[in-house]
């Protein structure tokens, strides 16, 4: 595995490799990898000549300056996942280079950017599409690979693929969990042991709420869902929301898209989210 940590060297050898007519699969991720970001490699490499993995924890992309300082950093320990698990590139830039100069580029994903992810965290998406769509400069890939955990993120990515013209195709890959349910997550190491015990109960409630939709309506499904959560002390609820898995508004009976239900909650101190499709 080749390990790079400037542009511009990353840049002259991802032209070489596409002057050897390589296809290149992209996994762009804030590093503390775990087992759901070596899916997205291994998808990656199954579909593409070579794979591209960037560890950049993006400081614009947060809100909360505290949760930015805690994120979880391990490079040595992503360095070694990758490569036993055949990534070809390591990207893993500075910030002082990245943000050489203040970023000015400025995203609209309307109505997208409204709910949600983006209700709770303002900025926040534009954060990740200055990101993104740098990283797809750089990279140039064929495809870019994201787990659908962070649902509204593919979303509001593929709006800006479509709004730069870019080629890149966007390939969403399904949420790896636990045995015990719970949606891996880099942040879930922050977790304390009684938390991580509770933990599950996010999925749970969420998949049982799944198996009623024969029987109840959105709404009361919605209200099921906000109940049982407000049982368990341990959480606070910030989010959950029914919507259209297209336009990701909320919607209160199933249409021409499928309808996806997706929550945000507090636990520990320490912020999950998780998504389940009921049609």
């Amino acid at each position: 595995m080749k390990t790079i940590e400037h542009i511009i060297e990353l840049t002259q050898h991802i032209d070489y490799l596409k002057k050897e007519g390589k296809t290149i699969g992209f996994v762009p991720t804030m590093g503390a990898l775990h087992k759901g970001h070596i899916s997205l490699i291994e998808r990656a490499k199954q579909e593409n000549d070579i794979v591209v993995c960037s560890v950049f924890v993006n400081p614009i992309q947060f809100n909360n300056k505290e949760d930015l300082i805690k994120y979880p950093r391990d490079i040595e320990k992503d360095s070694i996942l990758l490569e036993e698990n055949g990534c070809d590139i390591l990207f893993c830039p500075k910030a002082e280079e990245v943000y050489a100069e203040e970023a000015k580029e400025s995203f609209s994903f309307g109505a997208l950017e409204q709910v949600m992810e983006g209700k709770q965290r303002p900025g926040h998406f534009n954060g990740v599409a200055i990101i993104v769509s740098r990283l797809f400069d750089w990279v140039k890939p064929n495809r870019a690979y994201f787990g659908e955990k962070d649902f509204q993120q593919i979303a509001i990515i593929k709006d800006m693929v479509r709004q730069l013209n870019s080629p890149v195709e966007i390939v969403p890959c399904p949420i790896v969990r636990e045995i015990d349910g719970l949606a891996i997550s880099s942040r879930n190491v922050r977790l304390e042991e009684q938390a991580r015990e509770i933990a599950p109960k996010i999925h749970y409630i969420l998949h049982k709420s799944c198996s009623m939709k024969d029987n109840l309506s959105f709404s009361q499904i919605k209200s099921f869902v906000i109940n049982e959560f407000k049982r368990i002390k341990e959480f606070e609820l910030e989010y959950f929301e029914m919507v259209d898995d297209t336009t990701l508004q909320p919607i209160s009976q199933k249409g021409e898209n499928g309808v996806v239900g997706c929550v945000a909650v507090w636990l520990g101190g320490v912020r999950l989210i998780d998504v389940e499709r009921y049609y």
